[in-house]
This record gives C-alpha cells, structure tokens and sequence, in this order.
C-alpha cells in the first residue's frame, strides 16, 4: 500500500516574507524618526500582546488611575487599570516585546533612551506594576454609577514612580522625545513570563 502524506498547513513564503518585509520597514520608519528628531507624534503601542516597560525613575503631574477592561494578545477582555498622566519625565526607559518569528524561535525587541524621555499625554493599560510609588495631593473618589470605568478613580497632583516594571497592553503619547534612543533586537530562549498572576 503506497504511503500518503498529509499536508496539515501551509505557509506562502512569498506572502509571509513581504508581509515580514513591511513589518520591518514600518519599525525602521520608526527608527529613522527618532534618529532624526528624537520626537514622535500620538504613537500608540497595543493589540500585541504584552509589552514590558522597565525605568529608574517617572516624575508625572495631573495623575488618573482608573478601573478599565481591555484587549490582550490573549484575550478580549482582561481586567487592567488605565494610568493618565499630562507630562512626564523618565529616567533609563527601557521598553522591551518579546516575540516568536517563524523559523528563528524566540527574539527580544528592546527600545532604551540613555538620556531623559519626555512625554505629554501619557496614556497606558497595565496588568501588573511593581515599583514604588508616592503622591501628592492624593484623592480617591468612589461615585454610584453603573459605568465601570467611572466607579472609583484615584487622582494625584503629581507622581513620582521607582524602580519600576510595568506589564502593559496599551500604550499612548501625544508627543515622546527619547534622548539617545537605541533599539535592538536579541535571539532569547523564551518569553519573559511574568503576568501578574
């Protein structure tokens, strides 16, 4: 009896590496932007899964902390806290995505700014937030209504964040100046597990 294979999938590498090729042209657009102007524009990071945002040190004034379900990479609705914040300042800003490619396994996307990083408009979802924290003018305000996100929010005139690691889904600023911004990529053997659970 003559043997049959089974063909369970199939990848058009045609497709997948011009697909694969305009990914990459979109992230070095992005690095040409911050090689010529250190600034971008309303740049949303989300839809990817988990991100991980790591820093010395965040200074920020007008603080919103408030209760908000959104998208993972794995689910559609995941319980998070929405952080706002009208200018910030940064210290040692390392943002990292780790993700598998097809064929090369497990790799590590890392942007660092040696230099302060200045954000307006800072806007993040996170699952989990170590670091330390302290206000001033602190206020938790708890209000009888049916809208979730409008519950209960903690505001604070500014906020000072330390040693901080952050698992986020989300992540907007209208404008981001990243001094000495360096991005690079790594070969790792898996992704960075922490989830906050």
């Amino acid at each position: 009896m003559k043997e049959q294979k089974l063909i369970v999938g199939k990848t058009m590498k045609k497709k997948f590496f011009i697909a694969f090729a305009a990914g990459f042209l979109g992230f070095a657009s992005l690095i040409a932007v911050f090689g010529f102007t250190g600034t971008a524009f309303a740049l949303p990071l989300g839809g990817i899964g988990d991100f991980y945002v790591e820093f010395d040190e965040l200074n920020g004034t007008e603080f919103q902390l408030l209760p908000h379900v959104g998208e993972t990479g794995n689910s559609d609705a995941a319980a998070m806290v929405r952080n706002k914040m009208d200018k910030v300042e940064i210290t040692n800003l390392h943002i990292y995505k780790d993700l598998e490619l097809p064929g090369l396994g497990w790799v590590r996307f890392h942007v660092r700014a040696s230099g302060p990083t200045n954000i307006t408009g800072l806007i993040h979802d996170a699952r989990l937030i170590e670091a330390d924290l302290s206000f001033n003018e602190l206020e938790i305000l708890e209000q009888n209504t049916s809208e979730f996100a409008q519950n209960w929010s903690q505001n604070a005139s500014t906020i000072t964040i330390k040693d901080a690691k952050i698992v986020t889904d989300y992540l907007f600023q209208s404008v981001v100046s990243l001094d000495g911004a360096q991005i690079s990529v790594e070969k790792i053997s898996g992704p960075d597990m922490t989830t906050g659970k």
